[in-house]
């Protein structure tokens, strides 16, 4: 997600005192680069139309939910309860222990979970580059991992999700381009694949009737992974009052950027290569270490997706930089003075570092994508908006947003357990294979 605002109330560290009277350009977080990596997984288990279908719906019922997130935010902020986090949503709204002991604590698993996600993915590119450069290389994944882990070491500095403006803006800039190129390059490959009928694609759901019904389980917990962000409430308290237009616009042109990006690619993708499409889309452009296309071209597209997956981890260790810092930090000092910069560069050190070391024993993505769908943002992005907006608006019974809201809260708590289920069986048949830092 990218827009930029002109804002008076960046959220600082709790403690710290800013000039309200300053203004500032505050950006929405980046879309997930892998998002778009994987977004043909959908279409592969679903097939056209229920891929394109869920696709829409999970989509539509996103933007629906922040809406009414944005909705509830404004209105608590009117009645002098500014509601920064997500936790302090369910803190004012459920009660004390969901904030403190439910919400809190999967907010800050989906940002760790997406970081080693981005760490993994990182290396994958990475080595991915290495090979096209150099055929006969032996390089295992995880050196590739710790090199990128040591790109966001460097990244992670950035003392606030203010000072990412700039890095959010390349990184937009980044996701159009890789996907602009990634959409081109299928079309060229599926011209080929589709030139005789001895090579044309074929678009049939494979697989024995209890795998396909698990892999579109599975497939549900990616797209709430797609569409989920997991940070509305600290995206909406970057921008000055009043923010229900503001942050409306934001979504359009959010949600614009999205459809555009995972739909071009999934589509696309799924057109070149059909049932035979690997799960990480690039991959389908090398085959036995040779590229269908040119070279250069797949390095300079994978190159995109490296930089644009380091700005998106640095912007997803924010919320717990934020928690670290008001337990680690002086707020009676300045934010960078020696007794808050010591303190600040050795958390978030010792963050990267176990996010890289599990991603390098972990290299599973796919399987951390189901599980981070299914267990955060299902919860987060689609059930606890409705359920925070009937709670505080208390629509009638008889109203069509009540019921509407009561369907999607119970339809989401059902996926969620559901997709958790078929993610955990994913990791079980995946075990058989797995040895710590496996020779990838």
């Amino acid at each position: 997600m990218l827009k930029f605002f002109r804002s008076s109330s960046v959220v600082p560290l709790e403690g710290f005192e800013m000039d309200s009277k300053q203004w500032r350009e505050v950006p929405l977080p980046p879309k997930k680069e892998f998002d778009v990596f994987y977004s043909n997984i959908v279409l592969e288990s679903k097939g056209w139309g229920g891929g394109l279908l869920c696709l829409s719906a999970g989509a539509l019922v996103t933007f629906y939910s922040y809406t009414l997130l944005s909705l509830v935010l404004e209105h608590h902020a009117q009645l002098g309860r500014r509601q920064l986090h997500f936790r302090a949503m369910a803190h004012d709204i459920l009660g004390p222990s969901w904030g403190k002991y439910f919400v809190g604590p999967i907010q800050l698993a989906v940002c760790y979970g997406s970081v080693v996600a981005a760490c993994l993915l990182g290396g994958q590119c990475i080595k991915a580059i290495y090979l096209l450069t150099n055929p006969d290389g032996e390089m295992k994944l995880r050196y590739f991992v710790i090199v990128f882990g040591g790109l966001m070491l460097i990244l992670a500095q950035m003392p606030s999700f203010h000072s990412l403006r700039h890095i959010n803006l390349t990184s937009l800039i980044l996701c159009l381009a890789y996907s602009a190129c990634t959409t081109a390059a299928s079309i060229y490959v599926g011209i080929n694949n589709n030139a005789s009928e001895e090579s044309k694609t074929d678009y049939s759901v494979v697989g024995k009737t209890k795998d396909r019904i698990y892999g579109v389980f599975s497939a549900i917990a990616i797209i709430a992974t797609t569409f989920g962000n997991g940070m509305i409430p600290e995206i909406q308290a970057t921008i000055v009052p009043p923010v229900k237009e503001k942050m409306f616009k934001g979504l359009i042109l959010c949600y614009t950027i999205v459809l555009a990006t995972i739909f071009s690619v999934a589509v696309s993708g799924y057109w070149a290569f059909g049932n035979k499409s690997h799960g990480q889309i690039l991959s389908n452009f090398v085959v036995n270490g040779n590229p269908l296309l040119p070279r250069w071209f797949v390095i300079m597209t994978i190159t995109f997706v490296t930089f644009q997956l380091a700005a998106f981890g640095v912007v997803y260790m924010q919320p717990t930089n934020e928690v670290l810092e008001n337990l680690l930090s002086d707020p009676k000092s300045h934010p960078f003075s020696q007794r808050n910069v010591i303190p600040r560069v050795l958390s978030r050190f010792i963050f990267v570092a176990s996010a890289t070391f599990l991603a390098a024993v972990l290299p599973f993505f796919g399987d951390i994508m189901g599980i981070i769908g299914a267990f955060g943002f299902l919860p987060l992005d689609f059930a606890l908006p409705v359920i925070f907006y009937n709670i505080t608006f208390r629509p009638s019974m008889r109203s069509f947003i009540f019921w509407a809201n009561l369907v999607v809260m119970g339809l989401f708590f059902v996926l969620v357990v559901v997709g958790y289920a078929a993610a955990i069986r994913e990791i079980v048949l995946d075990a058989n294979f797995f040895r710590l830092f496996p020779h990838l």
